[in-house]
């Protein structure tokens, strides 16, 4: 099985777990990735 069908698989299941629509994933991940992208600027910069 390829990487793409197994993301697509765990996308699906982490969407499912969390009840969330393709709009709330969506923002849901943004705001994971700003949550992340702070992180290690602080690590990084400071």
């Amino acid at each position: 099985m390829g990487f793409i069908v197994k993301h697509k698989k765990f996308i699906a299941w982490y969407q499912k777990i969390l009840g969330l629509s393709d709009y709330g994933l969506l923002w849901f991940m943004f705001f994971k990735g700003v949550v992340v992208a702070l992180i290690l600027e602080r690590l990084i910069i400071h």
